[in-house]
């Protein structure tokens, strides 16, 4: 059986989409897709209750929600193509999940705030306001980012990890405010690399033909 993705790439699905194109895993892609609501339906039910994406089933394991879906890719296929996205040790370990838990608890919400009401969204329901309360709030968390990459080229180690993918894919929705992270220029070099590389490209060019079909 080869393993499932549940999803589209212009979704949160495009956090294992990432990860699973860095390590070369041959996978499905089962594109069902939130904004028909695919995700409510029974055969999508069947597979993750939440009503969610994204869903992962390999061979009969279940995995939902892309943070926890990336920790269990890097896991499995630890030096798949002699490529490590996990953690090699107990130290590392602890850092691929306080980054992955953290950017979630501390970036996301606001993250995501700016991406909807600076680009997202139709203009008409774009609301300024809200975005800016979030751009001022994400200063804090961006200052400690900051600090841990002034010293390190990646999250964990020395070297790329699903830890730069879980935090990469969240940070990337302040792009749309290039002010806020050009006050930032560590994070801003790290992120630039982050989606340099061809497996976030490859993600990218199918979240962006699958928004021409929508």
């Amino acid at each position: 059986m080869v393993l499932k993705v549940y999803g589209i790439a212009a979704s949160r699905a495009s956090r294992p989409l990432w990860l699973l194109e860095e390590l070369g895993v041959p996978y499905e892609r089962v594109p069902v897709d939130y904004r028909t609501g695919a995700t409510r339906q029974a055969e999508m039910l069947a597979i993750n209750p939440n009503g969610h994406i994204p869903a992962l089933d390999d061979e009969g394991i279940i995995v939902w929600e892309s943070m926890a879906c990336t920790l269990y890719l890097a896991r499995k296929y630890a030096s798949h193509g002699g490529l490590n996205l996990g953690a090699q040790n107990l130290t590392e370990e602890a850092e691929l999940l306080r980054w992955s838990f953290w950017v979630m608890t501390e970036v996301e919400k606001d993250a995501l705030s700016v991406l909807m009401h600076r680009m997202a969204m139709p203009a008409e329901r774009r609301d300024a306001r809200l975005a800016e309360q979030a751009e001022k709030r994400l200063a804090v968390p961006l200052r400690v980012l900051e600090a841990h990459l002034a010293t390190r080229p990646w999250l964990a180690g020395d070297r790329f990890t699903v830890a730069d993918v879980n935090v990469a894919s969240i940070v990337s929705w302040i792009r749309p405010a290039p002010q806020v992270l050009a006050v930032f220029p560590a994070v801003s070099d790290w992120l630039q690399r982050c989606l340099d590389r061809p497996a976030q490209r490859r993600v990218r060019t199918m979240a962006s033909a699958e928004s021409k079909i929508a």
